[in-house]
């Protein structure tokens, strides 16, 4: 059984940990019984976190107490913590969101190496927000690619990829969700193989590659003069961080889901003009398209189907959403880090 210890921070990792101990057990996990042992967890140290900002443990640390799972949370890898990690004997290391920068000399310590989880199809959105992106950009398609980890960013061969769906009304939250499960068939058919020898390895198609970045709240600007296409996917894709708003009377109105409306035929319009509604949602002119609100929210309240947000906060039509430039979420290179 390999000696398996888990890096990472994030509650996407979740259903894959838990499948990991199952698969330990007295054999509940069919398949993967008895392929790997959770004997450690890196994770980052306890943050503030919520409203009350009160510095508490992630899902991971939560997850490994409960199970008796011994938790390391270095600030930084260093030389010492390097040694620290030696001494527990790790066959592989698996890493998924895990916020540190791995030095050469802790990746090359587990005996099968120290593999990711990166949560896109690889060699498209290497970099900090993949399932954001590819939702924002418009994919059709996202997955989980099992990768071996080098030093350049995201840019390791590749073991394994299990691909999902992105449905038109999906937002970021329900592809997170969907990749969350989606680890598990990608490690019960990957780790049976490297515990035999026997996963192999690709090289990345560097030339294809893109990147994302770590997102920001100015990244919620839209552009109605855009498609309504393009408009749908980035309010689908920044929710619910960081979120897309545009000022209606006077106040910022959160946008928690949209669509294209093939329901109305397109009225020459200006862009960001309010064309009425029904029961589904808030109809406002693209450049190219119909565009449909379906969620809002006004500050300090929840965010509601249309239906119900237009019934304590009419939005009449003829008006004009004002748009901005969205900014560009992807590049051929990757991103200069952001100045303190």
């Amino acid at each position: 059984m390999l000696k398996l210890v888990f890096m990472g921070s994030d509650a996407i990792a979740l259903p894959a940990l838990d499948w990991l101990v199952r698969s330990t057990g007295s054999g509940q996990a069919g398949e993967g019984s008895g392929i790997a042992q959770v004997t450690a967890v890196y994770t980052q140290p306890d943050r503030p976190a919520g409203r009350g900002q009160k510095v508490q443990p992630n899902a991971i640390k939560q997850w490994a107490e409960a199970r008796g799972v011994p938790v390391f949370q270095p600030e930084k890898l260093t030389a010492e913590e390097t040694a620290k990690f030696a001494g527990l004997g790790a066959d592989v290391a698996l890493v998924m969101a895990c916020g540190h920068i791995l030095t050469p000399d802790f990746i090359g310590t587990p005996r099968l190496g120290t593999l990711n989880l990166h949560a896109s199809i690889l060699p498209k959105y290497r970099g900090a927000s993949p399932i954001q992106t590819a939702v924002a950009c418009g994919e059709r398609e996202t997955g989980v690619t099992l990768m071996r980890i080098v030093r350049a960013l995201d840019a390791g061969p590749v073991a394994d990829i299990e691909r999902v769906p992105v449905d038109p009304l999906d937002t970021a939250l329900e592809v997170e969700a969907k990749l969350a499960q989606a680890c598990v068939p990608l490690l019960a058919r990957s780790l049976p193989k490297l515990a035999a020898g026997a996963l192999e390895f690709r090289e990345q198609d560097h030339a294809v590659a893109t990147y994302c970045r770590k997102l920001q709240k100015t990244d919620g600007a839209l552009d109605f003069a855009a498609p309504a296409a393009a408009v749908a996917a980035r309010i689908n894709g920044l929710f619910p961080w960081p979120g897309c708003s545009v000022p209606i009377a006077g106040q910022p109105v959160k946008l928690g889901l949209a669509d294209v409306c093939h329901l109305l035929d397109d009225k020459p319009a200006e862009p960001g003009t309010v064309l009425g509604a029904d029961a589904d949602g808030l109809f406002v002119a693209t450049g190219q398209g119909m565009l449909r609100l379906r969620k809002l929210q006004r500050p300090g309240g929840k965010m509601l189907p249309a239906s119900e947000f237009l019934r304590g906060f009419p939005v009449p039509e003829g008006t004009v959403l004002p748009s901005q430039p969205m900014p560009e979420l992807i590049a051929r290179q990757p991103f200069p880090k952001p100045k303190a």
